[in-house]
């Protein structure tokens, strides 16, 4: 049972030890980076079903507290991160609202690496609702009105008229979502402090990096990962949603 996991630890291992090579970081840093993309990415995968389907609901239909479901969505883009982080911290710490009862059958946020991509969903939520929604909203009603006439179900409408036309916008909001998660700071360090290889991410290695004498030249190197990363991610979205919309419109 122990080979697959030392299996695993040396594959990784061995990528940290790739990437310090060629991007010249330190061991710490490249844990950083590590620690941050996959926190992005489980924040982002995460996210992706009740995102769809609270963007879808936002776009299609109306409801008594349509505009409160709304302004709580959007709610962590207005708030200071930091208050964002401390909510978190009062709802899924150790003794939080849900954080108590969560830590019994053994699910534990705070201070951990998955509460930092709990933050990160958080955070990055608004974004991908905003995108899926606008997208959704931007596909012809009557398309879904014809299938609807065919004596298709809801669930069928959405699955084969609605999710491939506004696939283009749930593309971006996703990457919008994992560039988001990638920069997040605030309600991170807030909920889950700055663990070095526990919950220190780019954002957070960047900041204790600041604070050292003779650690600007990392937190440089860092820097400049962090927006090469989002812009190739940024870039990718774009030719993604550039090449669905080409075959949509072949499609019609």
């Amino acid at each position: 049972m122990s080979r697959p996991c030392s299996a695993g630890r040396g594959a990784v291992s061995g990528t940290a030890d790739l990437l310090a090579g060629a991007l010249g970081l330190s061991p710490d840093e490249t844990t950083a980076l590590l620690l941050s993309l996959r926190i992005a990415a489980v924040a982002t995968l995460a996210s992706l079903p009740p995102g769809l389907l609270v963007a879808w609901l936002l776009a299609r239909r109306r409801f008594p507290g349509h505009a409160l479901i709304d302004g709580l969505v959007h709610l962590p883009l207005i708030l200071p991160p930091v208050v964002t982080g401390y909510l978190l911290l009062l709802a899924f710490g150790r003794r939080g609202l849900f954080g108590a009862w969560l830590a019994e059958i053994g699910i534990v946020f705070s201070f951990r690496w998955t509460g930092a991509a709990l933050a990160c969903a958080v955070m990055g939520f608004p974004l991908m609702v905003r995108a899926m929604r606008l997208s959704i909203e931007a596909v012809d009603r009557r398309l879904e009105q014809a299938a609807e006439t065919l004596g298709a179900p809801p669930p069928l409408v959405f699955l084969a008229v609605t999710l491939p036309l506004s696939l283009p916008g749930i593309l971006a909001g996703a990457v919008l979502a994992f560039a988001k998660a990638m920069g997040e700071f605030g309600a991170t360090i807030t909920f889950v402090s700055n663990i070095p290889g526990e919950t220190q991410t780019l954002p957070s290695a960047i900041y204790t990096l600041t604070q050292v004498p003779g650690g600007e030249a990392g937190a440089l190197r860092l820097t400049l990962i962090s927006v090469a990363v989002s812009m190739l991610a940024l870039l990718a979205s774009e030719a993604l949603a550039r090449r669905m919309s080409r075959r949509i419109g072949a499609e019609r």
